[in-house]
């Protein structure tokens, strides 16, 4: 059985081969003067999906057009997805080695920012790499910024952002159901509660995860009970990953498509993931600021 190594286990085998081989950057050595040195450090999910870079590119070219002097470092927590970029010679870091590989590029201060959508166990695990490097005193400073709905004003702000992003096509009478991923961490919570805040402009809108509650089930037996005939589906991601094109639009019959229009529902299906709209990236981007302002 392949062995699998926990991201902070990772990091501290990072910081131990820095340490053996000379390396003179930590903060410990107070003795050494250092200038300081902001950095940021993106962190997502990863995917593996050309079409989703998109996305990414998005994110990133907005926080270096906020922060033209800034480096900005990147790293994906899914091991699975860097694993499979790396057979298409694609390398990118863990959390834990893109820390290591800014504490020797001399780095001071850094500001992690989660692009995890809910503060789910993703997001928690970053936490614990971060903290591992904070206790470990490798910068003078290390932050992580809150994920895209993290407070009543990010859910308001998101809520602005899933209306503006609703097809003008779409009839009122029309319902439209966002697909989140979903996890049986209690960070789930936020989607329900995001769907009951959109429910008092629109009570049309639906938000369901694939692994999470409301489910697809739950959310087809509402279109029933409103005697829905159109449905319009949009990724509630940040990229239009895998999940958007088999999960939610695919031609499986466990796909949302495919249950929706079993049901005598008539679906359209939008492929842009919510990292794509500048309006869903100003939230992160207001955590990243945030983070930002406490090194100043």
């Amino acid at each position: 059985m392949k062995h699998v190594w926990h991201p902070l286990i990772v990091g501290i085998l990072a910081l131990g081969l820095l340490l053996t081989t000379g390396s003179t950057i930590f903060a410990h050595q107070h003795d050494i003067h250092k200038e300081k040195k902001v950095g940021i450090l993106l962190v997502a999910f990863g995917s593996s999906e050309a079409s989703a870079q998109v996305s990414f590119e998005n994110i990133d070219r907005k926080v270096k057009a906020a922060w033209p002097d800034t480096p900005v470092y990147w790293a994906y927590t899914s091991r699975i997805i860097r694993h499979k970029l790396a057979k298409q010679g694609k390398h990118l870091d863990s959390p834990a080695m893109a820390l290591a590989r800014m504490a020797d590029d001399q780095f001071t201060h850094v500001a992690v920012q989660s692009l995890h959508t809910i503060a789910g166990s993703e997001y928690h695990d970053l936490g614990r790499v971060v903290g591992a490097f904070r206790s470990m005193g490798v910068f003078d400073q290390v932050i992580q910024g809150y994920p895209l709905l993290a407070t009543q004003a990010d859910m308001e702000k998101a809520v602005e952002a899933l209306f503006d992003i609703i097809p003008a096509e779409r009839k009122q009478q029309d319902a439209v159901v966002f697909m989140g991923h979903g996890t049986h961490h209690p960070g789930n919570a936020f989607y329900p509660a995001l769907m009951f805040q959109a429910q008092q402009r629109d009570p049309l809108v639906f938000i369901g995860g694939v692994e999470g509650y409301p489910e697809i089930d739950e959310i087809q037996s509402w279109l029933a009970e409103k005697k829905i005939k159109t449905a319009w589906l949009l990724p509630f991601m940040s990229v239009a990953g895998d999940h958007a094109k088999n999960d939610m639009a695919g031609d499986e019959a466990d796909s949302w498509k495919s249950i929706l229009s079993e049901a005598g529902i008539d679906c359209h299906t939008i492929m842009k993931g919510t990292a794509e709209y500048d309006s869903f990236v100003d939230i992160w981007v207001s955590h990243l600021e945030e983070v930002l302002h406490h090194f100043e």
